[in-house]
């Protein structure tokens, strides 16, 4: 009777997809599942929730809840799987800082939560609630592991591997649906008999290679027709690193023009008008998720009819792998140590892994093309100078991450970045450990 545990259960929609899958797995029919959270109001939403899934959906799991900082120790007491979805400092106050302080700087962000000065501060104001999170696992569950999907996923996933001695893998959408998404928007067929391959880095991870059931190459129609799509859409950005650097990146458009020095700059801003950038669009899906969840929360947490259909997210799926012995593949992000041999072994790569009993198990990738490695560098620098930050606590590491960041280095001077850095840490007063 496997034991699941959800960290930042309040994620009310997130949670009914994971948790509603496992109830629908056979296999996880007879789990204990313990929901965690600090906010008692979104946690017992979710708990009222789940409650008529489960009600509806005939399972024999066993709900649990607990609040507060006092009680998660309880929560992870013997559990086997621990799931993770928090955001450390919410939408207010921590995400509008990251967006209102930088625009002081004139620094403009589109998501903020994986590079960028945006996606350093959200790693260390996480990495510390997350080593508290390891020293209660190792204490109540050393076995269980911890199925990460909190961003900055590599700084988070790679500080867990590295650091914790938690057994740990990273898990993000992108993998999932690029493939699929890339020949919607060309107009291009798409089933399960298409094949693919995919490794880099979260976020910026490459499509090596695009087959059909034939083994024809997809990639040649697929840069043709995107050549030709000549009018406004919202994936122009992976478009043109498609058309420069020869393949396609996994994660949207408007995450990856942050992650290159090439397309949000002050200088020229018709390239936001030209590649159809979004800027500020995180703040505004956070407010737009605010209003929907006010509308939607009767909806998911008063309905005694409520119910589900399992989702393609891979956490009910790797513990069903990992309870059944029967293999399953997904994209994780793990610790190099050699898969990708042109990227630096301490760093957090995406790669192809097959789940078992045995646990997660990662493939050997062997050299990306150069010119991908290359780019993926230009991001690993960032992330492991932040994992530095938050292991020491010296500030002088906070500064160079940000200083290796290609969006802060094509946009500010050295000084402007060093005080930017100082004013983020003023205001994350509270957040973030004191650096010395």
């Amino acid at each position: 009777m496997p034991k699941i545990t959800f960290m930042g259960a309040g994620s009310s929609v997130f949670a009914k997809n994971v948790l509603g899958d496992s109830m629908l797995t056979p296999a996880l029919q007879d789990s204990v599942i313990a929901l965690y959270d600090i906010d008692p109001v979104r946690l017992e939403d979710s708990y009222r929730m789940l409650s008529a899934i489960k009600n509806n959906v005939g399972s024999s799991a066993k709900l649990e809840k607990y609040c507060g900082v006092e009680n998660r120790r309880d929560a992870l007491r013997g559990a086997n799987y621990v799931v993770d979805a928090i955001q450390v400092g919410l939408y207010e106050p921590c995400t509008v800082t990251d967006f209102e302080v930088p625009k002081k700087y004139g620094l403009r962000q589109t998501i903020a939560d994986t590079l960028g000065i945006g996606g350093i501060f959200r790693a260390l104001r996480t990495i510390p609630v997350l080593q508290d999170f390891a020293d209660d696992m190792q204490a109540v569950c050393p076995n269980a592991w911890f199925l990460n999907y909190t961003n900055p996923m590599a700084m988070l996933a790679g500080y867990m591997q590295r650091y914790t001695g938690v057994k740990t893998v990273g898990l993000c959408h992108s993998v999932q649906v690029c493939v699929p998404r890339l020949l919607a928007g060309l107009g291009m067929e798409y089933d399960e008999t298409v094949q693919w391959k995919i490794a880099g880095i979260n976020h910026q991870a490459w499509l090596l290679e695009v087959r059909d059931k034939n083994g024809v190459d997809l990639y040649p129609e697929i840069k043709r027709r995107a050549l030709e799509r000549t009018e406004k859409h919202d994936d122009m950005v992976r478009y043109e690193i498609m058309k420069r650097f020869g393949y396609y990146v996994t994660e949207s458009s408007e995450h990856n023009a942050e992650y290159m020095p090439y397309f949000i700059k002050d200088k020229y801003p018709e390239l936001i008008e030209r590649f159809n950038i979004p800027l500020d669009e995180y703040p505004r899906r956070c407010i737009k998720h605010i209003e929907k969840w006010a509308k939607q929360r009767e909806e998911l947490t008063l309905n005694p009819t409520l119910t589900h259909e399992r989702s393609k997210e891979y956490a009910s799926r790797i513990m069903e792998a990992m309870e059944t012995n029967q293999p399953y593949m997904i994209g994780g992000n793990v610790i190099n140590t050699g898969l990708i041999t042109n990227l630096p072994r301490n760093a957090c790569v995406e790669v192809p892994c097959v789940v078992d009993k045995n646990g997660v198990t990662p493939t050997f990738v062997g050299d990306l093309p150069e010119q991908c490695a290359a780019m993926n560098r230009t991001n690993i620098n960032v992330q492991l100078l932040t994992i530095e930050a938050a292991r020491t606590l010296k500030k002088d590491y906070i500064y160079q991450a940000a200083l290796m960041d290609p969006h802060l280095q094509s946009e500010l001077s050295i000084d402007d970045i060093v005080s930017l850095c100082d004013d983020l840490i003023e205001a994350h007063e509270g957040w973030l450990p004191r650096y010395r």
